[in-house]
């Protein structure tokens, strides 16, 4: 590899997509991530202008690489390596309000003997 190329792990772990770098060789390997439409390898060089696809959870983050790094450094610095695209800003945020509304409140407190009843008459009719 070049100067100007740094290995997809290091530079994921770097860019603060993922934890620990072995996490990110995992994500790699797993197929999670995509460099100009075509899955790689962790040892796979990235440059500058680079289009990478990332999957993380649910979450699906399109950038553009604008920076390397070997080294973990802060938040700031790690941010300024990449350019996420307007669409897949849009369509994170679009995610995150439907899980929002899907996520049903806990039970503010223990079910009741009747309550408790019913679970059981419930449980038993599926059978």
């Amino acid at each position: 590899m070049s100067k100007q190329m740094v290995r997809i792990d290091k530079w994921l772990w770097a860019a603060r997509f993922f934890k620990t770098r072995s996490l990110a060789t995992e994500m790699v390997n797993g197929g999670h991530v995509q460099c100009n439409g075509d899955r790689l390898k962790p040892s796979k060089g990235v440059q500058i202008g680079d289009m990478l696809k990332i999957v993380r959870g649910q979450e699906l983050y399109a950038i553009t690489v604008t920076g390397l790094a070997e080294k973990r450094g802060s938040a700031t610095q790690a941010q300024s390596l990449y350019q996420e695209d307007e669409e897949s800003i849009k369509a994170r945020q679009v995610q995150h309000e439907l899980r929002k509304l899907n996520v049903s409140p806990a039970p503010d407190k223990r079910p009741d003997k009747k309550a408790r009843r019913q679970i059981i008459r419930f449980r038993r009719k599926e059978d």
